[in-house]
């Protein structure tokens, strides 16, 4: 084996969350900043927050209010049955 390859190994790795909180972990860095913790996450807490960095959610609910104002309710299924019926018509004119 290779003699000193290895990284130094930190027994009390100090953690420091964005929301504040700081607990001590084994790791090769001695301080570490996260984002998000055990006591800020929203599975452990049970708050859920909706992250919408795009505005896709707000876009999306954009779409379906002109959808309803203007009274568009085709379905997938009858789109589907549509392109049966031109598939169905293409056939017979070739039949023929």
């Amino acid at each position: 084996m290779k003699i000193n390859i290895h990284p130094k190994y930190f027994k009390e790795a100090k953690v420091t969350c964005a929301c504040g909180n700081t607990f001590t972990v084994g790791s090769t860095s001695e301080n570490i900043s996260v984002e998000i913790c055990s006591t800020c996450h929203p599975f452990y807490t049970g708050k859920q927050k909706l992250l919408d960095s795009a505005r896709r959610v707000d876009k999306f609910k954009k779409k379906v209010e002109v959808a309803k104002e203007i009274g568009i309710t085709i379905k997938k299924t009858e789109k589907k049955a549509k392109q049966k019926a031109k598939q169905a018509t293409k056939k017979t004119k070739i039949d023929i």
